[in-house]
């Protein structure tokens, strides 16, 4: 896969400059940016491994654009490009985080050199942080690049060290689950017990007699001791699976294990120091729930010391053929199947769909097609669009082998299926880039000219998509 290199100058001409200079000596692709502004709405939808910046820029200047990048984006390595004879500047520049710096004008052998050892950097730090994750668990299965699952990657990372309560918030299916044993995994705790707790599936009366255990003769049937799951989880961490359902008794005593680190089992007069970390997840609006008296307000301050939100998966569509590739490839080998892939239709079908039941919904949407493509490609055919409503119908895996252009003269059905593809391959790229022609320009391996000249041609609006 090629790197991705982002330049930002507000020299126009000196930016592209750079761009030819490095794409025709090194196997890159360059994003440029005109503005600090522009280079930080394009870092927030696609990921670097290197940005080269200019110092002097009006509006936002080099230095902020440091600082905001090194704070949102630490592991992106950065070059700064200086005026000849600035170097106070570049060594300013170096101490505020910069990797290093290059003069203006420079000499085309120095830039590409700068310019690969700033890459060799970047590849180096991302390969030990692979390295890390593989040895501690982590990010557990967890799958996705985009720049919404890069920020929940550093979230994680982030708090894993700490013994801080952590509350994992987003819709079904986004992966609560496999974020709360990321933290687990990645945690000086990654060895001990990681017990989870599915608080909507055991009843009010029985999840406090299993959260914190019970002394014989607590109640009817209790004819021993009982630890609970806190003191099974002590030393390792405990997951509070969709907190946000569990009722107002049960939310007061885990408040008081939240603010005394002890627990009282049923029927015993007392109380057990535990050291387990906790972690909550929820899909439920804790602050409405507060308001309509459903949910302890101390009890939510105390949870949501921390908050991961975890974007849904129509927000990070870039996401899906990589998660879709991962999921073929992980249940046919779970079903006994042979390899298969997806067909280009069927991929970008799934790129259209707003997916409401998330990466859960995709995942069982995969299997079927597994269980019923008979070749090694899974197809449109394969799986059942019906209940899909906000799906476009699906398309024609053999358009080009269709009946209805063979009936027209050869120039009018050319000219039907290249408007056809056009509007349907550019219109999927504005779409996942929100309208946004220079991405969507790189995404289709074009130039934004061109890419506005095809556009222009087969009367396709972008702003439809913002």
């Amino acid at each position: 896969m090629k790197t991705g290199i982002l330049v930002v100058d507000d020299e126009k001409d000196m930016t592209r400059l750079i761009k030819r200079i490095l794409e025709s000596e090194i196997d890159t692709h360059v994003t440029m940016a005109f503005s600090a502004g522009t280079a930080l709405s394009i870092l927030d939808q696609e990921k670097f491994d290197l940005m080269l910046c200019d110092i002097k820029m009006p509006e936002m200047d080099g230095f902020e654009l440091l600082a905001h990048v090194k704070e949102h984006y630490p592991d992106l390595t950065i070059v700064m490009i200086t005026a000849f004879g600035s170097i106070d500047i570049a060594v300013k520049a170096i101490k505020k985080g910069a990797y290093d710096f290059i003069s203006k004008p420079f000499e085309q052998d120095e830039i590409i050199f700068k310019v690969k050892k700033a890459l060799e950097r970047s590849h180096l730090l991302q390969e030990n942080k692979r390295l890390s994750m593989e040895s501690t668990g982590g990010f557990a299965k967890l799958t996705g690049e985009s720049p919404a699952m890069q920020k929940v990657y550093n979230k994680i990372a982030m708090v894993a060290e700490s013994d801080i309560t952590v509350l994992i918030t987003g819709e079904s299916g986004t992966g609560k689950d496999l974020t709360a044993q990321s933290i687990h995994s990645m945690s000086s705790r990654g060895k001990k017990s990681f017990v989870v707790v599915n608080c909507p599936t055991v009843p009010e009366h029985i999840l406090e007699s299993e959260l914190f255990g019970y002394k014989k003769g607590a109640f009817t049937n209790a004819v021993g001791n009982k630890k609970g799951l806190f003191q099974e989880a002590d030393k390792g961490t405990i997951f509070l699976d969709e907190i946000g359902d569990i009722g107002p008794v049960i939310q007061t005593k885990l408040l008081r294990v939240l603010q005394e680190k002890e627990i009282k089992p049923l029927g015993d007069t007392k109380s057990v120091r535990i050291d387990v970390r906790i972690i909550a997840s929820t899909n439920r609006n804790l602050v409405k729930k507060i308001e309509n008296g459903e949910f302890r307000e101390d009890f939510f301050y105390r949870l949501n010391v921390i908050t991961i939100e975890l974007p849904a998966l129509r927000d990070r569509l870039t996401d899906i053929p990589i998660i879709a590739e991962h999921l073929v490839a992980k249940h046919c080998r779970k079903l006994k199947k042979p390899e298969k892939k997806i067909s280009s239709r069927l991929m970008a079908m799934l790129m259209k769909y707003s997916w409401p039941g998330n990466v859960r919904e995709l995942e069982n949407t995969l299997i079927q097609g597994i269980i019923y493509s008979e070749s090694d490609t899974i197809r449109c055919s394969d799986i059942s669009f019906n209940k899909k409503k906000n799906m476009d119908a699906e398309p024609n895996e053999n358009v080009l082998d269709g009946t209805s252009v063979n009936k027209m003269p050869y120039k009018d059905a050319k000219e039907k299926i290249l408007n056809e593809f056009n509007h349907n391959y550019i219109n999927a790229a504005l779409s996942l880039t929100n309208g946004n022609i220079t991405q969507a320009a790189k995404m289709c391996g074009l130039e934004r000219q061109a890419l506005q000249q095809i556009m222009k041609r087969f009367s396709i609006k972008a702003d439809k998509f913002r």
